[in-house]
């Protein structure tokens, strides 16, 4: 899918290039869309490629072919895009081979597609700012998106306690049974944050070192009340396009630290510590051979059906990922 001046993604063939010594032809299998996918497109998203471009950041599919200087990967093998700004949304593609990373190809393929982005999402915004510890809690708005559905189970296979704040909808029943099937510990709404009845989840687990924003405005004020003194907000979205908005004693009395995270960034600062990606990595994928961690609720749409796909990921209260069949 390119674009043209303005951003109206269109189907187009376009020729596969030749296989160069260290290239890898991959046949794409399944690619989501993703929030910062649409956001790229409307040209508001701070990693910008050069028109025409291809969509997607993420996605999997199978080796066919491989250059003869490639080694790591043969022909049969899985991969997903080492980095943003591969363009996934597409059905074969020839990629230099420091642009993939390998999977395993022994867990399910719609997990495959959406590993590199969420759930490392997820991994590292746990991992990463506070040391947490089992009976540890956790407080984090959208938790609902992909990120907030991977941070349940993850924190679940930790013993970590999740609080889990969602917007009131009208099918706020079906969605907090889905969440607690998932691991949360609680859900409740962005209105319930304001009332005395909070006070009755923090007699049972302690209250949180950590706070996961994704949303901003008014929903983070609401989480900070709940931070304990010294605890730590990660701000990785800003799904109501308002600013952070933080009491001035939050900081003086209770003196919590706002930091920010971008998977993007982490990726190119780590890219010569292969190392601590193939931890993740390893960590992500035996969760989910474990069964502990899954992909999050998804509908298969193929590829011609590409339109209905990006109108429906802009929906308001969407809980399932559109994924691209490929």
């Amino acid at each position: 899918m390119s674009g043209t001046g303005s951003p109206q993604p269109s189907l187009k063939d376009l020729e596969v290039p030749k296989l160069g010594d260290c290239d890898v032809h991959v046949k794409m299998l399944a690619a989501p869309i993703n929030p910062a996918d649409i956001n790229m497109i409307q040209g508001t998203y701070p990693l910008l490629s050069p028109l025409p471009a291809v969509g997607g950041n993420e996605g999997v599919g199978e080796v066919l072919e491989v250059g003869r200087n490639v080694t790591a990967l043969k022909p049969g093998d899985w991969v997903i895009p080492a980095n943003a700004g591969l363009g996934t949304w597409r059905t074969w593609g020839v990629f230099p081979e420091e642009m993939l990373l390998k999977v395993p190809n022994d867990i399910p393929v719609f997990c495959a597609a959406t590993l590199s982005v969420n759930p490392c999402t997820a991994f590292r915004v746990l991992a990463d700012f506070e040391s947490l510890v089992p009976g540890d809690s956790v407080i984090q708005n959208a938790a609902n998106s992909g990120v907030g559905q991977a941070v349940i189970q993850i924190a679940r296979a930790s013993g970590i306690k999740t609080i889990n704040v969602v917007r009131d909808r009208p099918d706020l029943p079906k969605l907090v049974e889905r969440l607690m099937a998932l691991g949360a510990d609680h859900v409740v709404t962005e209105e319930m944050l304001r009332k005395p009845e909070m006070k009755d989840i923090f007699k049972s687990i302690p209250k949180p070192r950590l706070a996961l924003n994704c949303v901003g405005g008014k929903s983070t004020t609401e989480m900070l009340r709940h931070l304990q003194p010294k605890g730590t907000m990660v701000t990785y979205g800003g799904m109501a396009k308002q600013p952070v908005m933080v009491p001035v004693s939050a900081f003086i009395f209770r003196d919590v630290q706002l930091r920010g995270f971008w998977m993007t960034q982490w990726r190119k600062d780590h890219a010569q510590d292969q190392e601590s990606v193939a931890a993740m990595m390893n960590a992500l994928c035996q969760l989910i051979r474990r069964g502990q961690l899954t992909a999050p609720a998804c509908t298969e749409v193929p590829l011609q059906d590409y339109r209905a796909a990006l109108e429906a990921s802009m929906k308001p209260f969407v809980s399932s990922k559109q994924i691209l069949l490929l």
